[in-house]
């Protein structure tokens, strides 16, 4: 059975750093992709970054670039997520999923990429 748990949200005012937390039970953590991705309220599901299953390519999207950095140590079936200079336009619930395709030289961008997902952990950033 396969289990994915986020970790790390909360409340902060704008400014502040986060660090999110993933981790990966169930599969053989380095074969797979990882994405971190959020979703507001009414909303679909956007990718926030994501890294190829060695960490050789990552992703991060334009409006957190310089912000946010994505990390993972397959050691510890981990996937992180630094959050610093947090706005409150970064409010959301944050997913972490698994990418079913396997490549080291890309990584998912879309929702319906990934298989197995966390419940998610919330992040608010007050103003």
């Amino acid at each position: 059975q396969v289990q994915v748990e986020e970790s790390g949200g909360g409340l902060v005012q704008t400014g502040g750093s986060l660090r999110l937390s993933c981790t990966a039970k169930g599969i053989t953590f380095d074969d797979y992709g990882m994405g971190w991705f959020r979703q507001e309220p009414g909303k679909g599901r956007k990718i926030v970054a994501c890294m190829s299953f060695s960490g050789s390519h990552t992703y991060v999207v334009d409006s957190v670039k310089g912000r946010f950095t994505v990390s993972r140590d397959n050691a510890k079936n981990t996937l992180d997520l630094q959050m610093n200079g947090l706005k409150p336009e970064d409010t959301a619930m944050y997913y972490c999923a698994t990418d079913r395709g396997g490549h080291d030289h890309f990584c998912g961008q879309l929702a319906t990429e990934y298989d197995y997902w966390g419940q998610g952990t919330q992040v608010t950033v007050s103003s």
